[in-house]
């Protein structure tokens, strides 16, 4: 550290270095702000500074009433929320990418069809995708789209806008339905996540709305050992 670094970023480096070591393994507790600020003759501001950094990265997870700690650094998507995975993934500090599986237009099936609010047979815009963290694939996107609320749907780079970005530039989305169960796999579907398949898995069924418009049907299947849900109720005051 050059003596122009801010004295929050050495805490901050110590901290990160401890964790990726493992010398403060998952659920460890991290020293408090008082003793960090003691050890590196700073205010407890700059100490808390350095810890929030890490909690909002997902090293670090506070409790109330009893300390900070390390977390599983899992990847977390929220359930009242529909966030772009690729800003999640970057936000962690991580490198995003994707592989884009298949992008077609198709008669939608029974299921789909019912999904969608659509008839039988009707076209529908189909992609699937494998979104990675580190190279490391966290979620297999497998969406439809009633093109009549996205024309242009297919014809997106998804290597450089994901399916979730083209969609909210066009229609905002105003309502969110998910559905979230524990699965097995099939042999197609692991071998895309790089799993074994008896790795239990959590589905996400999603369904989108952009005010009374129904725009899209996702399933969102991710390896159990490499993702979590959050959900976050904030009582009314």
């Amino acid at each position: 550290m050059t003596s122009n670094t801010p004295r929050y970023k050495a805490i901050e480096a110590f901290l990160l270095e401890r964790i990726q070591s493992g010398a403060y393994p998952v659920n460890h507790q991290i020293p408090p702000e008082e003793q960090l600020a003691r050890d590196f003759s700073v205010s407890r501001m700059t100490a808390n500074k350095a810890i929030q950094n890490l909690v909002q990265k997902g090293y670090l997870m506070r409790q109330a009433g009893l300390g900070t700690f390390v977390t599983d650094r899992k990847a977390e998507s929220s359930l009242h929320e529909v966030m772009n995975i690729a800003s999640e993934v970057r936000a962690r500090g991580h490198v995003y990418s994707n592989r884009v599986i298949r992008c077609e237009a198709l008669a939608a099936d029974d299921e789909v069809a019912l999904r969608l609010g659509l008839r039988l047979g009707a076209e529908v815009f189909h992609s699937i995708l494998v979104h990675l963290q580190d190279e490391l694939p966290i979620q297999l996107e497998d969406r439809f789209v009633n093109p009549r609320w996205v024309p242009h749907y297919l014809d997106s780079d998804f290597t450089r806008q994901t399916p979730n970005e083209v969609l909210v530039a066009s229609c905002p989305i105003s309502d969110v339905e998910h559905v979230v169960e524990a699965v097995l796999v099939d042999a197609v579907t692991a071998g895309l996540l790089q799993i074994d398949p008896a790795m239990p898995c959590l589905s996400v069924i999603r369904r989108t709305w952009s005010d009374d418009h129904l725009v899209s049907y996702a399933r969102l299947i991710h390896p159990g050992e490499r993702y979590k849900l959050r959900s976050l109720h904030k009582r009314r005051r």
